[in-house]
């Protein structure tokens, strides 16, 4: 048998998702997807690939969220001409997602170049532009769930509901080079993304049971979150806007702008509808959420005769996608909602708008969905004093609120019942797309549901495993990252909060003497550092 399984991302972090499943036939990439959080994580998407592209057969995608796609476009750019396959909801999202991707990359250039520009640096390219997402947008061939297809040489496929979002997928592959106990060729089951079951958008996660290898996802695999209904969720969501009313400013919400941005229109509508919130404008600024609601429009048309999709036709809410409309939007001081991407507030029109209302204490700003380390949606659920923004340094004085009822990922419960309705799992479980403390959390959680606790696997990115009658075997780890060192705070992020700090330290100082004093205790260690570095290398040597 010579299958092997390399993971080159989503392992410790819980972006870059890129799993390479390779035969002595056929190699295909499960997802191929962007690094999001830290800058130091985001810059391996400059990195080239940590495989042959021209030996890739095929890429099947699960969904159509940034951190499981956005590399295609780089994939084709550096020659990667073969199928680029996804459930037919994801291919028609893809229109969109990955030309607006390339459109906000060339934007933060353009703007990072400026400042490079100032600085005597030299510019910056992006990593691919909106043409490349176009284009790799109609490559993609969509496929129906629950059918196999011929994915590559020796390897079928077939997509199962994950409940995640609209057409995200688990991805099972049957693998001939393969074979399992039972003498059939070799079963493997990408979880993908696991949804709640109890999102009204989509339906409840499914998937087939007992496979050979199962790769499943650990978001929230370290934490159980309360069930809530959907009147349960409006209710808070209803308490939380009336107090930023009350406050007297503007209703910030950093959403995704697919999914996140569509429940939060359900149920404003809700809302809306039954008088348990006044009619104040609802501005969706994010053309990519626009096109999006599109999409979701059309299925759910499909699935519930319109009902559902009235919610996206509110004569009160707003879908902005001029750029000079969006800048308007800073006039607003009270009584409106703006929804914008992105949802982590690292890239895109939220952050013009936090930058302009979070020193603001009548703001509020809902966080609704997952914030990776080093973002500033991260640091904003922190409750850090203070930011950077563009550049600038921005006192937080806003209300900041975490809604936690909208998370699309399943929590410890709900996905160690999707593993268990699995089983029996005839070889490893590999634990992934989670940090450490979710991985282990899940792996515990795991071993006390009755799993042995030596079938459980917590791979590293850039780990090669076989796959054998036995079980997996390790053959290699090339790690291009020491994630451990950058996933949550690296020295991006250290920057960044000293020169907060110094600030602060300065502000806080008694007279101009004591500031000069400082400044020189800082010139001084400046000065020092050559002479430390040379001493901490001479003791390595």
């Amino acid at each position: 048998m010579t299958i092997k399984v390399t993971f080159h991302g989503a392992c410790g972090i819980v972006t870059g998702s890129c799993y390479e499943v390779r035969t002595a036939k056929a190699a295909v990439l499960i997802d191929c997807g962007m690094f999001q959080g830290t800058k130091s994580i985001k810059e391996l998407n400059y990195a080239p690939f940590a495989f042959d592209v021209a030996k890739i057969d095929a890429v099947l995608l699960t969904h159509a969220h940034i951190d499981h796609c956005g590399l295609a476009p780089k994939l084709m750019k550096a020659g990667y001409k073969g199928a680029i396959v996804a459930t037919r909801p994801t291919a028609d999202l893809l229109t969109y997602v990955l030309p607006d991707s390339g459109y906000v990359q060339e934007t933060e250039v353009t703007r990072l170049n400026r400042r490079n520009r100032q600085r005597g640096r030299p510019p910056v390219e992006p990593i691919y532009c909106r043409a490349d997402g176009e284009a790799c947008a109609k490559h993609v061939t969509p496929r129906a769930s629950d059918k196999w297809f011929d994915a590559a040489p020796g390897i079928k496929a077939r997509f199962w509901d994950a409940g995640h979002i609209l057409g995200s997928a688990s991805i099972e592959l049957l693998v001939e080079d393969g074979t399992s106990r039972k003498g059939q060729p070799l079963r493997l089951l990408f979880s993908g993304d696991i949804g709640t079951g109890d999102n009204m958008l989509q339906h409840p996660p499914r998937g087939p049971a007992d496979v050979d290898y199962l790769f499943v996802e650990s978001t929230y695999g370290d934490r159980l979150r309360p069930k809530v209904t959907q009147a349960q969720r409006s209710a808070t969501v209803r308490r939380e806007i009336q107090a930023g009313l009350r406050a007297g400013g503007i209703i910030l919400i950093p959403a995704f702008a697919v999914e996140r941005t569509q429940q939060l229109l359900f149920d404003l509508d809700y809302l809306f509808e039954h008088g348990q919130l006044p009619n104040l404008p609802v501005f969706v600024d994010s053309p990519l959420a626009t096109k999006a609601t599109s999409v979701f429009a059309k299925y759910l048309r499909r699935a519930a005769g319109g009902a559902y999709a009235t919610a996206f036709s509110r004569p009160n809410l707003h879908f902005v996608e001029d750029a000079d409309v969006s800048r308007k939007l800073s006039r607003l001081q009270s009584g409106a909602i703006i929804i914008a991407g992105s949802g982590m507030c690292d890239a895109g029109r939220i952050r013009h708008h936090l930058k302009n209302h979070l020193s603001n204490p009548t703001t509020t700003v809902l966080l609704v969905g997952y914030q990776a380390p080093g973002t500033l949606g991260r640091l904003l659920s922190q409750a850090v004093p203070m930011v950077r923004i563009h550049g600038e340094e921005i006192v937080v004085n806003a209300r900041i609120r975490i809604l936690g009822e909208y998370s699309g990922h399943a929590d410890q419960s709900g996905l160690v019942a999707w593993v268990r309705d699995r089983l029996p799992v005839a070889q490893n479980i590999f634990v992934v797309h989670g940090e450490e403390p979710a991985r282990a959390g899940l792996s515990d959680a795991l071993v006390a549901a009755g799993l042995p606790k030596g079938s459980l696997r917590l791979p590293q990115i850039g780990e090669t495993v076989r796959l054998t009658a036995s079980g997996a075997k390790t053959e290699r780890i090339r790690s291009r990252v020491n994630v451990a060192a950058i996933a949550t705070f690296d020295w991006h992020n250290a920057y960044a909060d000293t020169v907060l700090a110094l600030r602060r330290s300065l502000d806080a100082a008694g007279s101009d003497g004591a500031r000069q004093g400082l400044l020189r205790r800082m010139r001084a260690l400046l000065n020092d550092a050559p002479t430390i570095q040379s001493k901490a290398r001479s003791r390595h040597l």
